[in-house]
């Protein structure tokens, strides 16, 4: 036990409860000692950052609370996505020396079963990690479908204090809806047997329907929104219109990604667009590759292309559900196509 774990007594009775401001510190505290300073999200480091969050609906922690008000587990839930009512729910890490309690499964229950229904969310999505299985099993009962895998999301050194990656981490991606919406998804045609597949489990119904091959006749221009996650060197950009100017817009885009040191770069189509076929093979030509569909992203559904920069970490990607195996064969198979030699 280190010096800054021992101040917070072993063994103390504990709840599982919402955010109040008050705990800000101790969630700071907890970060520290789990991840050092090196938690690439670094609000959690933040205490009056986090709580002006938490007020703007932004995140929304919640957390395991010792009788004392010491903070020794902690989840939360964050937009991710276009979808103001899709959150993520991550970050979840609990004290070393209160890891044999179960505290991560009961704050997913009061996550999935209770804070989910009281915020009316339609869409809760979780990122289990694929280096090591702990995180996928433990979403299990709350009924999370894994739809896609981001490959080389996180980097190792994220992992350095615990030791648990040799190189950058992949992710799975797993969705469960709370308020369906039942639509048309356009199906790139080379990804129809895979989408068949991932759709077939999904906890909602979707109408699949062939993606046209050409580029959309009317227009629009272009829209595309990117986030850089300078730490993770991960850029995101989301597609929200597609038009005949896509490619010398994406490119530019691309470009200035690439300025800042980006190393992997995810890409959210609609699955929504008649034309969507035609911006994936263009996006494949540049090295891009199959991730998966995303439940509702755009409060329609999204399709998520990567490209890596460098050989991706495969070897340490652990899979723990069959589905889960399946999707990862179909986004390594893509790759395989698409790179170079």
């Amino acid at each position: 036990m280190t010096d800054k774990e021992a101040r917070i007594e072993a063994g103390q009775e504990f709840v599982i409860d919402a955010f109040c401001p008050e705990d800000a510190p101790g969630i700071a505290r907890l970060f520290k000692e789990v991840y050092g300073d090196a938690y690439p999200a670094t609000l959690v480091y933040d205490p009056i950052g986090l709580t002006e969050a938490f007020r703007g609906g932004d995140n929304i922690p919640l957390v395991a609370r010792t009788v004392k008000g010491d903070i020794i587990g902690h989840e939360a839930y964050y937009r991710s996505g276009p979808n103001p009512r899709l959150y993520e729910l991550g970050q979840g890490l609990i004290l070393p020396s209160y890891r044999k309690f179960g505290i991560i499964a009961k704050l997913q229950e009061y996550a999935f079963e209770e804070m989910a229904l009281s915020m009316e969310l339609d869409v809760v999505m979780g990122e289990a990690v694929c280096n090591h299985l702990y995180m996928q099993k433990s979403l299990v009962p709350s009924r999370l479908l894994a739809t896609a895998l981001e490959v080389d999301l996180m980097p190792a050194e994220a992992y350095a204090k615990e030791q648990s990656a040799s190189g950058r981490v992949s992710t799975l991606l797993m969705f469960r809806t709370y308020h369906p919406k039942p639509h048309t998804v356009y199906v790139p045609q080379r990804y129809r047997d895979a989408l068949a597949f991932i759709y077939e489990g999904l906890d909602d119904k979707r109408t699949l329907s062939p993606s046209l091959t050409d580029t959309n006749p009317a227009g629009p221009n272009t829209a595309i929104t990117t986030q850089i996650f300078d730490f993770a060197h991960v850029a995101r950009m989301s597609v929200h219109e597609g038009g005949k100017d896509f490619p010398s817009v994406f490119e530019a885009k691309e470009r200035q990604a690439l300025a800042k040191g980006t190393v992997v770069v995810q890409v959210w189509l609609r699955l929504s667009s008649p034309w969507v076929d035609s911006l994936v093979e263009h996006l494949r030509t540049k090295g891009y590759f199959f991730g998966g569909p995303l439940v509702q992203w755009f409060g329609d559904d999204g399709l998520l292309m990567q490209k890596i920069f460098g050989m991706p970490s495969w070897e340490g990607i652990q899979i723990y559900s069959d589905r889960g195996k399946k999707i990862m064969e179909y986004v390594k198979e893509d790759w395989e196509r698409v790179s170079p030699g």
